[in-house]
């Protein structure tokens, strides 16, 4: 018994230390771990790892485009959505649009085949639901970025024109841009897509990419731009400071260092529907924006290209709050233009439809400078600035507050009225001077006849000083030296 029991121990110990196994146990467990390794690298046919697998292939070149492609109504249901991403791989393609002439004519018909994918992935989208997956809104946001994100060519006017005016610029690559444009803004607005998702993808960098095409010259272009970046500011409410921001920046570098950008029309477009959103009462940083942005803008030179628009966010804010009309009328009299007769009467259109929203104890304080300007244009020898700010007085609602304060205007504009009916070699602005002259009249005759005394008191007195003046002249230039 003792010597079984000392072999059995003498095995034990054996076992615990661990035998040294042979050739033939090598081989098998080489083979056995190679065997299991194989299995953990193939997944099991239908996993989600093999989908996603299969849909991770090379980018494509021109010739898959040359390939035939199946429709989504000759494919089933279930392989639309792998044949939707195939699409926009292929369409992620890109062509030289500007030396067409010399394009080869398979460059021709890759081309046009990208064109019709392009045209069946915008049927696509409108008509299908529930397809947009997290790979499929990446494809999506990869192709529309390889499309779209561009440099810009180089600009064909170097000054901002009036589009009616201009000959219009195409952008040569237009044939693919204008489809993609569409497919992104029905993609963009469509009640299947996830805004949780999209904010991995539709981010500040995006949003400057879209601000950056807006200086593009091509009208059609910067139409879709416009559209697209309004219904992002309403649909991702997590960027609309963001995009106020970058919008007020580009407007700044407008402003002070290039007064060229083609886009500027369609950007305060896009802020006149958001103005008109804004809750009441405004915050500090909007009332900040208008006094040193919108304002200081009415300054560059190309005013007339976007005055529309501007004058249209402006009154905006003043029927939002009609507190800011002083801000804003006084803030246009500091700049008002001393020779550029177009940029005054567009100064003029703006400031009636400002005082339309002007209440009366507004219109209070700003009016000493203000008439004095009026006084100034009224009595302008062009006819049409003239002309322009004696109609004035044909707004009801403006000439009800004159007539309330006409003691305080009448003595500041007495004089150009007075001159203008003599004087001024324009009959138009003659009639219209001795009409505004009559409605005074009738409001309060004594206070024409007072200011018409003071007016005689002052030529008279300044007749004097012009005579001594001459005189004096004439004694120095008559004295003889010694």
């Amino acid at each position: 018994m003792n010597v079984i029991n000392k072999f059995l121990k003498k095995s034990i110990s054996k076992n615990k230390k661990g035998t040294k196994p042979t050739s033939r146990d090598t081989k098998y467990h080489k083979s056995e771990n190679k065997s299991t390794s194989m299995s953990k690298s193939k997944p099991s046919v239908g996993s989600s790892k093999e989908k996603e697998s299969t849909l991770k292939a090379s980018a494509p070149t021109m010739k898959d485009l040359l390939k035939p492609s199946p429709t989504f109504q000759e494919t089933p249901q279930n392989g639309r959505v792998r044949l939707f991403i195939e699409k926009l791989r292929l369409c992620s393609v890109l062509f030289d649009f500007i030396d067409t002439e010399n394009q080869t004519q398979t460059e021709t018909k890759a081309s046009e085949n990208k064109r019709q994918l392009l045209l069946e992935l915008v049927d696509f989208i409108g008509k299908s639901k529930a397809v947009f997956s997290e790979n499929v809104v990446a494809e999506v946001m990869k192709m529309v970025k390889i499309n779209l994100f561009r440099t810009l060519p180089p600009k064909v006017h170097k000054t901002m024109i009036d589009p009616e005016e201009e000959e219009p610029v195409y952008e040569s690559a237009w044939p693919h841009l204008q489809i993609v444009y569409e497919f992104f803004l029905r993609f963009i607005v469509s009640g299947d897509l996830d805004v949780r998702l999209m904010r991995k993808y539709v981010n500040a960098a995006f949003v400057n990419g879209l601000l950056e095409l807006l200086d593009s010259e091509d009208r059609r272009e910067r139409d879709y731009l416009k559209t697209i970046l309004h219904r992002i500011y309403a649909k991702f409410m997590m960027l609309r400071a963001w995009i106020r921001k970058s919008i007020s920046l580009t407007f700044y570098n407008f402003i002070y260092e290039t007064e060229h950008h083609n886009g500027v029309a369609e950007l305060l477009e896009i802020l006149g529907s958001i103005i008109s959103g804004f809750a009441l009462p405004l915050k500090a940083e909007h009332k900040q924006f208008l006094k040193t942005v919108l304002i200081p803008m009415h300054k560059v030179k190309p005013l007339q290209v976007f005055h529309q628009q501007l004058s249209y966010c402006v009154t905006q804010f003043v029927d939002k709050d009609h507190t800011l009309s002083p801000t804003v009328i006084l803030g246009l009299l500091k700049i008002w233009p001393a020779v550029n007769s177009n940029k005054e009467l567009l100064f003029l259109n703006e400031l009636e439809e400002l005082l339309e929203l002007t209440q009366p104890e507004e219109f209070e304080i700003i009016l000493k400078p203000l008439f004095r300007q009026i006084k100034i244009s009224v009595s302008s020898p062009h006819f049409q600035i003239a002309e322009r700010a004696l109609f004035v007085w044909h707004n009801e609602y403006i000439s009800s507050l004159i007539a309330d304060h006409r003691a305080k205007i009448l003595p500041i504009i007495f004089s150009a009225l007075h001159e203008n009916s003599q004087n001024h070699w324009n009959p138009t602005v003659s009639t219209l001077t001795l009409n505004v002259l009559k409605i005074f009249m009738d409001l309060d005759s004594d206070l024409v006849e007072e200011c018409s005394k003071v007016y005689e008191e002052k030529v008279e007195k300044e007749a004097k000083q012009k005579e001594r003046r001459r005189l004096q002249w004439k004694e120095l230039t008559s004295t003889k030296p010694n």
